[in-house]
């Protein structure tokens, strides 16, 4: 008999023993009619975070997770691209992605067949405010993709090729990048809000005529300056011992010497808005509308970082939420609309979007502000409720791998905030109020100082949103710059 027949044998018996059940009596023991009610939720319990340091100053976190035999590693290094000098737009993040383009005398392909012969999987990359370089391995074979895990850090070549291979890339992806409307939007929106000279108001990525300057030497200084031990956090997690990680560490990394670090200024917020304004980027004959709505936020250590996790899941930060309910469901001018607060080391932006229907854009810019001012208002408690119960379950989800483990403890490790703060992220949820929930709304949300970015048509985008009288419509260009007019 086929596949296809068994899989239909085996529906139809299941349909059956479905058709067959209430016959046999049991019908009444499930009310279809009531909802069943949810008891209260278990607490997450997190592993113990063991923490160690090195004599260089490189710190350690150890979490033993004997469940599977496989193991978890990733390096932070504290710095990313909010370190760059301006002009130098990607540089953190093409010194990160060459760092396993050859090392210790491999060349790139020599790297990727190590790995694949060891079942490792290793990646490079950088943000705004931190490079990682994560390892994932089978236990029985971790010594030898730790030591190639090490060498990729501590010895990478940097070769002129491969250098040069990259950058070409990376001109071809910026290009590509011209053409895509949220691209565009975020590019244009985050140097509105922060402008050009703040780090967090550039593309990570740098621009072309950045990126076509930069040069190897460039990617070397960069190295030389921040990769050190004593701006290192390692995190192991999986089925390791405290002991064997240790030692580990100890042997692959204990001679790396610790050096003095660059200065580094702190990095003060812009002022927020004080009316708003209507920014649109050209994509001529563009079916959709790409928009990006928004200013100044908190950074991660801000004490109104719970109370804006349980306001903004009520506003978009889910899909019940009012802004997908609205453009989404109701409307149905988007695929999808939401919200968030970028929480980095230093205050950085939140945004509200989505990709609207270009025909609809002027109402969907009505939408927004009507949900961005009702959030200022009281929400009520079984809203309340229900955003944070949708906070406290799916908090488990991020902790479910040994992956996910090292990459939650990432996500605090160099900024500054304790390790204790993962496992008391559901009490602090639920002691949000909706007094607290109104107070951060009303701070940090004026809908009469929005920053408004809209990549799209310009043609028919300018004339429908003058319309509106909103705000002053302005046309710039993807890095908010203002378009001569012709």
């Amino acid at each position: 008999m086929p596949t296809s027949c068994f899989a239909c044998a085996r529906h139809t018996t299941l349909a059956l023993a479905l058709f067959v059940w209430p016959i046999a009596g049991h019908a009444q023991a499930f009310n279809r009619a009531t909802p069943p009610k949810l008891g209260s939720p278990r607490r997450l319990v997190l592993p113990v975070m063991h923490e160690r340091s090195l004599t260089n100053g490189m710190r350690l976190i150890i979490v033993e997770r004997h469940d599977l035999p496989v193991a978890d590693v990733a390096l932070l290094i504290g710095a990313g691209s909010d370190v760059e000098a301006v002009g130098k737009g990607g540089l953190a993040t093409l010194t990160a992605n060459l760092l396993d383009e050859g090392a210790n005398g491999r060349a790139s392909l020599d790297i990727a067949e190590q790995q694949a012969f060891l079942g490792a999987r290793l990646s490079t990359g950088a943000s705004f405010d931190r490079t990682t370089i994560s390892l994932h391995a089978p236990v029985a074979v971790l010594d030898s993709a730790m030591t190639l895990f090490a060498d990729v850090v501590r010895r990478p070549a940097f070769e002129t090729k491969e250098f040069t291979r990259l950058r070409d890339e990376r001109m071809t992806a910026l290009l590509q990048e011209n053409d895509r409307g949220p691209a565009v939007a975020d590019r244009a929106f985050a140097a509105l809000v922060f402008g050009d000279t703040h780090p967090y108001g550039r593309n990570p990525n740098g621009t072309q005529a950045e990126t076509e300057a930069l040069t190897r030497d460039d990617v070397t200084a960069f190295y030389a300056a921040w990769y050190k031990p004593n701006n290192s956090v390692l995190i192991v997690v999986g089925d390791v011992t405290v002991s064997r990680a240790t030692a580990l560490a100890e042997r692959l990394f204990g001679s790396w010497l610790k050096a003095p670090l660059p200065t580094r200024a702190p990095v003060a917020a812009p002022a927020p808005a004080t009316q708003s304004r209507i920014i649109v980027v050209d994509k001529p004959a563009a079916a959709q509308s790409s928009f990006r709505i928004g200013g100044i936020g908190i950074s991660r250590a801000s004490p109104d970082f719970y109370p804006l996790q349980v306001m903004n899941t009520v506003l978009g930060g889910a899909f019940t939420s009012r802004l997908n309910n609205n453009l989404r469901e109701t409307k149905g001018f988007s695929y999808g609309a939401s919200s968030g607060f970028a929480t980095r080391r230093w205050v950085g932006p939140w945004t509200a979007g989505s990709e609207i229907v270009s025909a609809k854009s002027d109402s969907a810019l009505l939408e927004f502000i009507k949900e961005l001012s009702a959030i200022r208002e009281t929400v009520p408690a079984d809203e309340m409720g229900k955003a944070k119960r949708y906070l406290t379950l799916g908090y488990a989800d991020r902790f479910e791998s040994t992956s996910d483990v090292a990459g939650g403890i990432a996500d605090v490790a160099t900024l500054g905030i304790p390790l204790s703060e993962l496992g008391a992220y559901q009490a602090r949820v639920d002691a949000v109020t909706a007094a607290d929930v109104r107070r951060v709304a009303k701070r940090y949300i004026n809908p009469a100082a929005l920053t408004i970015v809209i990549a799209g048509d310009k043609a028919s985008l300018v004339p429908a949103l003058d319309a509106l009288h909103v705000a002053p419509v302005e046309v710039r260009d993807m890095y908010g710059r203002p378009v001569p007019t012709p």
